[in-house]
């Protein structure tokens, strides 16, 4: 078994793991897939896709890329609806764009125009869930953001019931380490987006994150620490948001 093969096996049973864990997929789901173009993403797209032929759970899956007209970065869409077809799954390529604001940071408002469209669209197609690639550092992070700029624990949970329409948020790589994603599209030479987001090196994100990789190089045990503390705290299952 080559390097890729055992490595998707080890990332496909934690997979596996998170949506048994937090009641991720059922019968009859049809899923959304947001498919930024990113490592996550593409990864998350592969992993629905091949689940999706076997017989249980029975669900479907489509996949969204979002373009911002208004945001200095690029992903070669042509290689997403290659990559897609190869999966058999069907990709919707929609275009945005927002105002900036002097109160609201671009990111804020980019992620929620890309959002509201990927909401509008999980509704037209008749899907009942939208999957989104954040991993489990990205969930860990988000912990420590809550902490220290909030003063809440708290994160992006593993499943989040939507309390203003019949949609629920999914997160089934919420069990995989981003370091396992990263040498994985290494080895499936995924191909990588053209040009980044300008704003993503210069967020409370990025602090969150070097404050994590301290942590975790003076104590290797903290992600488990952390992961357990969120668990044991029901923070990985929202059943309604006001959002």
């Amino acid at each position: 078994m080559s390097e890729q093969e055992l490595l998707f096996r080890k990332i496909n049973e934690r997979f596996v793991r998170a949506f048994a864990t937090y009641g991720l997929l059922t019968d009859g789901d049809h899923v959304l897939v947001g498919l930024s173009g990113g490592k996550d993403s593409l990864l998350l797209t592969e992993l629905l896709a091949r689940r999706a032929r076997i017989a249980h759970p029975r669900f479907s899956v489509e996949a969204v890329h979002v373009r911002m007209e208004n945001v200095q970065y690029a992903t070669d869409t042509a290689f997403l609806q290659r990559f897609c077809q190869q999966l058999g799954v069907t990709l919707h390529l929609l275009t945005t764009r927002f105002q900036e604001s002097p109160t609201k940071p671009a990111c804020f408002l980019c992620s929620w125009h890309r959002r509201k469209q990927i909401f509008n669209l999980a509704q037209q197609i008749g899907c009942n869930k939208i999957a989104l690639g954040h991993h489990q550092d990205d969930l860990l992070h988000t912990a420590l953001m809550n902490l220290l700029y909030q003063g809440r624990f708290g994160t992006m949970p593993a499943r989040l019931q939507m309390l203003k329409m019949p949609l629920q948020i999914i997160r089934p790589l919420c069990l995989v380490p981003e370091a396992m994603i990263s040498r994985y599209a290494q080895l499936a030479q995924y191909e990588k987006q053209l040009k980044l987001c300008p704003y993503e090196h210069d967020t409370n994100r990025t602090f969150a994150r070097h404050l994590f990789e301290e942590a975790e190089r003076a104590n290797p045990e903290v992600r488990y620490s952390l992961w357990n503390a969120l668990e044991r705290e029901g923070k990985l299952i929202e059943d309604a948001t006001q959002e």
